[in-house]
């Protein structure tokens, strides 16, 4: 009883302006919120208000982990950071997730988080060593890459040390500037590369040396054995004349290539990640670099027919529940259970639209993830949004007046290093005009020519000869490209996945579908197929992909692993396992639901968020077809909204959670607050 597990028990708050460093206890948030980003929410309830800005003294940045961090759970290695995010239009409070080695590092010196407050006077950085910290000049590493930068700090304390930091585009308060540690391990959605340097902080850097004591260490070496149904293989470095890392991905490589598998969080079981060996550097001395590829990266490779999607991904029966770690990786192939009757459709290919946007070209593809990395800029932005707005624009003829100093061409090399240098170091009116984000680049253009013109040569795979018109701007929501709905990026997916994935994007403040991936069973896709948007299920599968969202953000957990459909009680196990407590599976939904709602309650407060601020939002992109050609009307999706608000509790008319629902959940203060404010619903309209 006298044992610490899971949890560290403090969290250490750093004042930037006044060098104070203060304490505070664990025990004040948790278990009631979990850890991760249910902590990071009620942090900022408490101490962030209405009106402070992204790049404000005043934004906090909250750096959290959770009790599975650094404990040897599978994937139990990440780190939540969150604040007011520059990328987000408009600017609201949203959150990142990275992984790497860093969240261990930091439970390792004593902590379960950092929050950062007030902005240095100079370029700074902190060092953290146990119970000893300091703010320290950063003038020696300002300007450095991130790599460089990295490699810098550990040549000053040692190969140990573990660093978050941030590249030229997060000094120059690029709003989609990322922090990033590790190799390609980086918190990419927010643009919080933005707020560390609106903060003049360069870098974090951190040695524990301490430990993590999980509760139950023979349940975890269990737990590896079987969550993500790891396939223990071995992990060659391979020889290979074709990049291929997706079936429809398939780049010549002069002279061969060298590449592995490896796992990209302290405690992982899984080699997701492909690692390339000796690549095109436009920034190493050497010329020559090493290079982790995630998901969006490879596109940068070729982008042909637009991201194939196989049902098997998203939906699932008992014999076949394979993890989208092992299904959207290089990591094994997972052959197909043949004695499941429903393997047929599940592993059948679907094929997007044919876009030609750029053809292959690996040394190109190399250079443009190399100097994303090095920048520190989003690469989703980069690679999903602006090259194919580019390649759109150009064809679409909209760009004649607009001069970047070169040919608009996204399949050069020359002209993608030159653009990404302009943007990046700002220079003139173009540079400072992409370096705010492509939202608002748009907006200030002019939204009817640059980003509502359609593009013509969209052509469907599903519906032979067909063209399916799309605007040439893939703005989705909040400041964010598409991601898993449909249309742009990944528009291969069927609208049994994309349409819940619409209701966690209204909800949200951010791109949601890198925490949130639907996922729902065989079951599910065959009841919802014919009328999505009519069928009650649609708007239950939504609600638990974002409450499995919240734990998986919570404890923290990789969302390549989670969920599991047939084993629902999986967060609750873990969360006993690291810290000894005994929640049930339904007290772990529960304290998904209040960290979802007091994230609304935030919302609500500082932003005004409504039901007519955030249908509004996603609604444009319904009108749009998808690769089989359907779309959703207003009045459809009007109508999966009051199945959607019914079953979370929140009021039909102004999507605000009652008195009822916050105080079910253990929120009575909050809703309070929000009475006194008028932003209280009345509990009698709720189904109204």
């Amino acid at each position: 009883m006298n044992k610490l597990y899971g949890y560290a028990g403090k969290i250490v708050r750093i004042n930037l302006t006044s060098g104070g460093v203060t304490l505070l206890s664990t025990w004040d948030y948790v278990p009631k919120y979990i850890g991760g980003r249910g902590i990071c929410n009620k942090i900022f309830w408490d101490e962030v208000g209405p009106g402070v800005k992204a790049l404000d003294p005043g934004n906090k940045l909250i750096i959290m982990t959770g009790p599975s961090t650094g404990t040897g759970i599978p994937s139990g290695g990440r780190t939540v950071i969150a604040g007011i995010a520059p990328q987000c239009f408009p600017e609201q409070y949203s959150w990142s997730s990275i992984g790497g080695w860093f969240g261990a590092e930091i439970k390792f010196a004593g902590y379960d988080g950092i929050i950062l407050e007030g902005k240095a006077a100079q370029p700074s950085y902190i060092w953290i060593e146990d119970d000893k910290i300091q703010i320290l000049s950063a003038k020696d590493i300002w300007g450095m890459y991130v790599y460089d930068t990295q490699l810098k700090l550990e040549e000053i304390y040692g190969k140990d040390v573990k660093s978050l930091v941030i590249g030229p585009a997060g000094e120059n308060l690029v709003r989609n500037a990322i922090i990033a540690t590790a190799n390609e391990n980086a918190a990419g959605k927010g643009g919080y590369g933005a707020v560390f340097g609106s903060k003049n902080l360069k870098a974090i850097t951190i040695r524990g040396t301490g430990c993590v004591i999980p509760a139950d260490v023979e349940g975890i070496l269990k737990l590896r054995h079987v969550m993500g149904r790891p396939l223990y293989q071995p992990n060659p470095v391979k020889y290979q004349n074709i990049f291929r890392p997706r079936p429809h991905i398939s780049v010549p490589v002069e002279g061969g290539l060298k590449q592995a598998q490896v796992c990209c969080s302290h405690g992982c079981n899984q080699h997701c990640d492909l690692f390339l060996l000796n690549v095109k550097s436009a920034t190493s001395r050497t010329g020559r670099v090493n290079q982790v590829n995630k998901c969006v990266g490879v596109y940068a490779f070729q982008w042909m027919d637009d991201c194939g999607w196989t049902p098997a991904q998203t939906f699932v029966t008992k014999q076949n529940n394979n993890p989208a770690c092992l299904m959207q990786s290089n990591a094994g192939t997972v052959p197909p259970n043949l004695n499941d009757p429903a393997a047929k459709v599940l592993f059948e290919r679907h094929i997007g639209d044919t876009e030609n946007f750029w053809d292959a070209n690996y040394d190109r593809g190399a250079v443009i993830n190399d100097l994303c990395n090095q920048y520190g800029i989003n690469k989703w932005d980069v690679i999903v949004w602006l090259m194919p707005w580019l390649v759109m624009g150009k064809k679409e003829g909209v760009f004649n007046d607009l001069n970047l100093g070169m040919d608009i061409d996204p399949s050069s090399e020359d002209f993608m290093k030159d653009l990404l240098d302009t943007i990046v170091y700002r220079k003139g009116y173009y540079g400072n005009l992409f370096a705010e984000g492509m939202l608002r680049t748009i907006l200030e253009l002019g939204e009817d020519k640059y980003g509502a013109t359609l593009y013509q040569g969209r052509i469907s795979n599903r519906i032979p000869g067909k063209r399916l018109d799309i605007p040439i701007s893939f703005a989705s929501s909040w400041g964010y490209s598409y991601h898993w709905h449909g249309r742009g990026f990944q528009g291969s997916i069927d609208i049994a996945a994309w349409l819940p994935s619409i209701l966690t994007l209204m909800t949200s403040t951010r791109d949601s579908q890198s925490d949130t991936h639907i996922h729902d069973t065989y079951d599910y896709l065959c009841a919802v197929s014919e009328e999505p948007w009519k069928n009650p299920l649609t708007a239950r599968c939504a609600i638990m992909n974002e409450n499995k969202a919240e734990l998986k953000e919570a404890l923290t957990s990789c969302d390549w692993q989670l969920p599991n459909l047939y084993w629902s009680s999986i967060e609750s196990e873990i969360f006993n396992m690291a810290t000894g407590m005994n929640l049930n599976e339904a007290d772990t939904n529960n304290a998904a639901e209040r960290i979802k709602n007091l994230f609304r309650a935030i919302l609500i407060r500082n932003y005004g968020r409504t039901r007519e601020m955030e249908v509004n939002e996603v609604l444009p992109m319904l009108a749009y077809p998808d690769a089989d050609g359907k779309t959703v009307s207003k009045e459809e999706y009007n109508y999966l909204v009051d199945n959607y608000y019914k079953l979370r509790g929140w009021d039909l008319k102004t999507g605000w959670p009652t008195r009822e629902t916050y105080e079910k959940y253990g929120l009575r203060e909050i809703a309070d607050e929000l009475e006194v404010l008028g932003k209280l619903p009345d509990s009698t309209s709720l189904g109204k």
